[in-house]
Formats: structure tokens, sequence, C-alpha cells
């Protein structure tokens, strides 16, 4: 009787389809667990297991680059293998759906989509600091999923009480489950990391090779298994092995490339204003003379083609500019410097006192 009657019921309703499309390569398998990250994993796991039993919510914070998102995929690859209905969003995206649901006036299509989830993955929360209008739906959002017992996962890059911009009753929220954060990898960890990372790959890369990595780079996750990706690369290019001869060499690439990138926007700022003799303050406001204007679009050329900002930060960065400005400013430049030899020492004047 009962028991056909639940078959009969399970071969009728449809397995619940997934919110998301979650990375294939991001698992729990797949994550390499060291003393560093042992706490977020394991909490993570019961998680993903039992949605909305216990650390609920789960906050997990650190630095980039260190396999948060990992596990927020993880997570979901697990919870919908149950038949669980899972949404991944980053806060920018929520953010920005948020709005759209405003102005096309589906603010309850926009409801529906993230409170009839059974669990919810909130990525870097800390984009939507001083949001006010975003804090109250995500508010809402939250109790809707606690109060149902749906389990809801967030990440940061710091813990809730040194999220400077959100209101208190969100903090407070974040901090009702479990809180753990993930540090950098110690020297075993990042060996580890890096012999699963090229046994996925399918490459022989000899533990002194691997040693040497370990040693050199460890800021995150990102940059180890970056660093492993170039010397294959390298090595795949030039049909040469990978020795420690290489490796160093490609070490040192790198470390010249992280201290380019070390070079932050105010530095450019200030190198710009002082080669042009004009204030750094002039730059952000809204001057419109001959030479702050040039000042300023050698600053977008700068800061496009140095740091690899977008367009959007640079405006952002410059005294709240549209994309569009600056796409035309930095263009401008790039056009110009070419034909314009006096432009072209500027710029390159400006690029050896950055770099200096």
């Amino acid at each position: 009787g009962q028991e056909r009657q639940d078959r009969n019921e399970a071969l009728v309703k449809p397995p619940a389809q997934p919110a998301t499309v979650f990375n294939p390569k991001y698992t729990f398998d797949s994550f390499v667990v060291g003393p560093s990250n042992q706490l977020a994993y394991s909490a993570a796991k019961a998680v993903a297991d039992a949605p909305g039993k216990s650390y609920n919510p789960l906050f997990l914070y650190s630095g980039v680059g260190l396999g948060k998102t990992h596990l927020l995929h993880a997570i979901g690859h697990t919870a919908s293998s149950h038949g669980l209905t899972v949404r991944y969003v980053t806060s920018e995206q929520f953010t920005n759906d948020f709005i759209t649901s405003i102005g096309n006036r589906t603010t309850e299509a926009f409801r529906q989509r993230y409170r009839s989830v059974e669990v919810l993955l909130l990525d870097d929360v800390q984009f939507m600091s001083g949001k006010e209008q975003t804090h109250e739906s995500f508010f809402h959002t939250f109790n809707d999923l606690h109060n149902s017992g749906h389990q809801v996962v967030i990440t940061s890059d710091r813990p809730p009480k040194a999220l400077a911009m959100l209101q208190d009753r969100l903090r407070s929220r974040f901090e009702w489950g479990l809180l753990a954060d993930i540090q950098p990898p110690d020297l075993e960890t990042r060996m580890a990391i890096l012999l699963s990372k090229a046994r996925n790959l399918g490459v022989r890369v000899g533990e002194s090779v691997i040693e040497l990595i370990a040693k050199r780079v460890h800021k995150n996750v990102r940059e180890l298994e970056g660093c492993l990706n170039r010397m294959i690369a390298q090595a795949d290019l030039l049909s040469t092995p990978i020795t420690v001869q290489s490796a160093a060499r490609i070490l040192e690439e790198m470390t010249a490339d992280a201290d380019r990138h070390a070079i932050d926007p105010e530095r450019i700022l200030e190198a710009v204003a002082a080669h042009f003799r004009v204030a750094t303050d002039a730059l952000l406001a809204r001057g419109r003379t001959q030479k702050i204007a040039q000042a300023r679009q050698v600053a977008m050329y700068l800061l496009i083609n140095e740091l690899e900002m977008t367009p959007t930060q640079v405006g952002r960065f410059l005294g709240g500019r549209d994309h569009a400005t600056v796409i035309h400013g930095a263009g401008k430049i790039n056009g110009e410097i070419n034909e314009d030899t006096i432009l072209r020492r500027d710029v390159l004047s400006i690029k050896e006192s950055i770099f200096a």
C-alpha cells in the first residue's frame, strides 16, 4: 500500500531543478584539506549533507583565493544531488537583480526566485556594504529562509563585525550560526594542493619543483595554481620538462609581475598629478581646463593598462565618472601616443616614476 504509493509519487514528482549550474571542478573531493581550512571544510560538508539543521547561517571568511567560492560550489553540488533547490549568487548579482526588479516592476518574481530555494549561497557579501535598499531586501530574504528552516551560507573577505557599512541587524543575523575563517595554507598543504592539481591535469611534476613553488608562493591557492599552470604551459609549448631551474626562472618572472601589480591607483594618480603639476583633487573634480583634462585621460589610460582596472572601476575611482567617459579618455591617449612624441615622453616619464 503506502510503500507503492510513495514510489509512484516519487516517479511522478520531477527531480528538483538546481537554480544554479555549479563549477564541476569545485567539489568536496577536489578540495585539499589542511589545518588552515579544516573547520570551514567540515562545516561546509555538514551543511551540504543536512541543510538547515545546524550552522544556519554558515558564514565563511578569508582573503582572496583561499577556497570560499570552491566550498560554496561544493555545497551546491552535494545539496542539489540530494534533490534540493540551490541558488548560488554573488552579492553584486543579488543587488543587480534587485535593482532590475524595481525598474521592471517584477519585485514579486524576484522575491520568489530567492525565497523559494532550500539553500541560498551568497558570495562576497562585503560588496553589499552601504547599499541600504539591498540590505533591506536581503534582510527579509534571510528571515524568510531562516524561518522556513532553509539553509543560508554567506562568504566575505572579513568577519561580520568588521563589515562597517552593513546594517547592525544583518550583522547580528550573520553571527547567529557558525563563523569559520580560512587562513593561508601551510607548507605541507601548499605542496598537497600542487600535487593534487598536477595529478588532475595528468602532468608529472617532480617533488623538488613542487617544494620550490610551495616555499616561494604562500599568499593563496589561486596564486599557487596559477604558478603551476604557467610552468605546465611553458613546458608544453617548448616541449621541455619542468626542472627546478625552469621553475625558478618562472618564479622570478612572476615576482617581477607581482611587484608591478603591487602599484595601487593612488600612486598612479599622484604620479600623473606631479608630472602635470596639478593637484590630485583636480583630477577627481569636474575641472575641464585642457591641462587637467589631458592629465585625467592619461590617468585613465594608465589605470586600465597598468592595473587592468575596468572602465567602471576607473570611473568610480576618478570621482564617479561613467564608464563611457573613461573609455573615450583612455582611447584618446591610446590613439595619440604613437603619433605625439611629447605625449609618449610624458607617459614614459610617469611610468618610470611609478615603477622606480
